[in-house]
């Protein structure tokens, strides 16, 4: 189905999206957004939108099975407006968003749908959930000029690490079980990368109550909801992998001439599959086996 407008399908879709979960993509190029579109339905939601302007082409068959908004991703806070519009038009629903070349894994999605996940993780009484988003890139630019390739596609198997999460309003002291996460092209190409923008944690996937905010850091305003485990045991993360900074750095005048390949020695290729990054330490299937 095509809507107009955000407003649009907020209004004539309630009933499809009302008990959820519901996958937000936003298409900011024409990059792998069909391959982002069956992936997310794939793992299980019933329900996905894309968030696109018209110019965005998706095969008709693929977009039977969507919901086609058109919309303007490249405004200010586009994103961060659109999530909290759902948010207040759907209460108490799973909500899931991300952007095109960006694909969702979690433990043993190969053999589980996300449905299955969040009956669990409510069940641990928690309501959101950590993703890192791991950065993709292809393994030779000169190949692939915009450093996407599903085919080839690489990730680092090191260098990550976390920070605690300074809490202004108590002297800066450590938020409790908060953490800031970097890693990846951001943390290895940093002096390209603004300092607001390395953190490679998002709360991606949570249940929307009223007057719950989405933040232009990934993180929300109950503070409860950025949180990486309960206070007993830790709970199920997940990751997303993507190749949205590789395209950056190669799209940004200022960095694409002074990086001429993303490998090093830490790079390995990506599997596609949750058990390398269960592996790898990038995801983590707490009390769920």
């Amino acid at each position: 189905m095509k809507y107009s407008s955000l407003d649009q399908f907020l209004t004539d879709a309630k009933v499809a999206y009302a008990k959820g979960p519901l996958a937000l993509v936003f298409a900011e190029d024409a990059v792998e957004v069909d391959t982002t579109l069956r992936h997310h339905l794939e793992a299980g939601f019933p329900q996905v939108a894309l968030l696109a302007p018209e110019a965005i082409v998706v095969p008709a068959a693929l977009e039977a099975k969507i919901h086609r908004i058109v919309y303007d991703v490249h405004a200010d806070n586009a994103l961060v407006d659109a999530v909290n519009r759902v948010i207040e038009a759907a209460p108490g629903i799973w909500l899931y968003y991300c952007y095109n070349a960006e694909y969702l894994f979690f433990p043993f999605c190969e053999t589980r749908h996300i449905r299955e996940m969040l009956a669990f993780h409510t069940e641990e009484r928690r309501d959101a959930m950590l993703s890192y988003v791991v950065d993709l890139y292809a393994d030779d630019l000169d190949v692939f000029s915009n450093a996407v390739s599903l085919e080839r596609a690489h990730l680092d198997k090191s260098g990550y690490y976390a920070l605690g999460r300074p809490d202004v309003a108590n002297h800066n002291h450590p938020k409790e079980r908060q953490l800031d996460f970097f890693g990846g092209l951001r943390w290895r190409f940093e002096e390209h990368i603004p300092v607001p923008r390395r953190k490679i944690d998002r709360i991606a996937l949570f249940r929307t109550k009223p007057d719950l905010k989405l933040r232009g850091d990934y993180t929300l305003s109950d503070e409860e909801y950025n949180t990486y485990a309960c206070p007993w045991h830790h709970n199920i993360t997940t990751a997303i992998v993507s190749f949205r900074t590789a395209k950056a750095l190669r799209s940004n005048a200022g960095s694409r001439f002074d990086i001429h390949d993303f490998r090093w020695h830490n790079s390995t290729p990506f599997e596609w599959h949750s058990q390398q990054l269960m592996d790898l330490g990038l995801m983590e299937p707490g009390q769920w086996f």
